[in-house]
């Protein structure tokens, strides 16, 4: 797709992954025998309308963001995707959207400009996912297991009558929501605690640590809408959904406050079960994902980061009669 890659190996920004592979985004060790292979991590910032897709993580049988972006860049580098080892910062549930979703690659080859990837990839996307930005990334870098932090945004639409161009990205509430209660309850959440109570079941890869901070939860109210915005080290799956359905519940003076604390405390999904399901995947969205200031600073010799580029047009020559 006319992407601009030096195929000669360089020390630059050679991550030397010999001694690893990688299969539907998780690295595991091989033979030690075969000889070295560089190679070059390349990290992503992704935006997508979590609508019509199944998640994030990769999926055999239903079309995933990480499935769809894989297919692009097998297309456009000529890799295998175990290849291409595509990892992804937060595996967003069905329906859930992304502003800052953040992602690495590799590839045996380096690049001496991101621009023309980067335009192959906003050609071969859908209009619903697009590549914000795409730099090289240190040999440490680790989408997943590098991050310190990640902000969700919760929206709800709290009018008689939904918007109609916002109904995919709000969860619409005809009960009128006091915003003041819910604000005192999401107080309780901020700290250090285990929220076992807050976790749906999950069949993925062993099970969490519990244990998160959360760094503040604010409810802000914006016209007909309130944006429920919180910033953690971590969540557990379905973690912020569950927490949103609770305060629904608060601000529907359902329940008081101080429910929070007494339901943290259980550690126990069941109690939680009890007065509320989670909240609806479609009114939440990924706002970004938080590193060290170290980790992101590309490795000497990397290409210039790409936020993309406009197309320009040449001036036409008239002639003159």
């Amino acid at each position: 797709m006319g992407s601009s890659l030096l195929v000669h190996p360089s020390p630059l920004n050679a991550v030397l992954a010999s001694n690893s592979s990688c299969q539907d985004g998780i690295e595991e060790p091989v033979s030690s025998a075969k000889p070295p292979v560089p190679s070059y991590k390349w990290r992503m910032v992704i935006a997508y309308d979590g609508t019509n897709y199944s998640g994030w993580q990769y999926q055999e049988k239903s079309p995933t963001i990480q499935c769809i972006i894989e297919k692009a860049l097998v297309r456009i580098t000529k890799l295998d995707r175990k290849q291409l080892c595509l990892v992804g910062a937060s595996r967003t549930d069905t329906g859930v959207h992304a502003r800052g979703q953040v992602a690495h690659f590799v590839t045996p080859f380096t690049y001496d400009s991101l621009n023309s990837l980067h335009a192959a990839l906003s050609g071969l996307l859908p209009h619903g996912i697009r590549v914000r930005e795409i730099s090289g990334a240190r040999p440490d870098f680790h989408a997943r297991f590098s991050t310190k932090g990640k902000i969700y945004h919760y929206k709800i639409y709290n009018d008689p009558i939904v918007d109609p161009f916002q109904r995919h990205f709000v969860y619409h509430s005809a009960y009128k929501l006091n915003a003041a209660v819910m604000r005192e309850a999401a107080k309780y959440f901020v700290g250090v605690h285990d929220f076992s109570a807050f976790e749906n079941a999950s069949r993925r890869d062993g099970k969490a640590n519990p244990v998160k901070e959360i760094f503040r939860f604010d409810v802000v109210e914006m016209g007909a809408i309130l944006q429920l915005e919180v910033e953690g080290s971590g969540f557990l799956y379905r973690q912020v959904r569950n927490m949103v359905a609770l305060l629904i519940q608060i601000g529907k003076e359902a329940l008081p406050p101080d429910v929070v604390p007494k339901i943290i405390a259980t550690r126990d999904r069941k109690e939680l079960a009890k007065v509320t399901l989670p909240a609806p995947p479609h009114g939440l969205c990924l706002m970004s994902v938080n590193y060290s200031k170290e980790l992101l600073e590309p490795p000497l010799g990397a290409p210039a980061t790409s936020f993309g580029r406009h197309h320009t047009v040449s001036k036409c020559k008239l002639l003159y009669y």
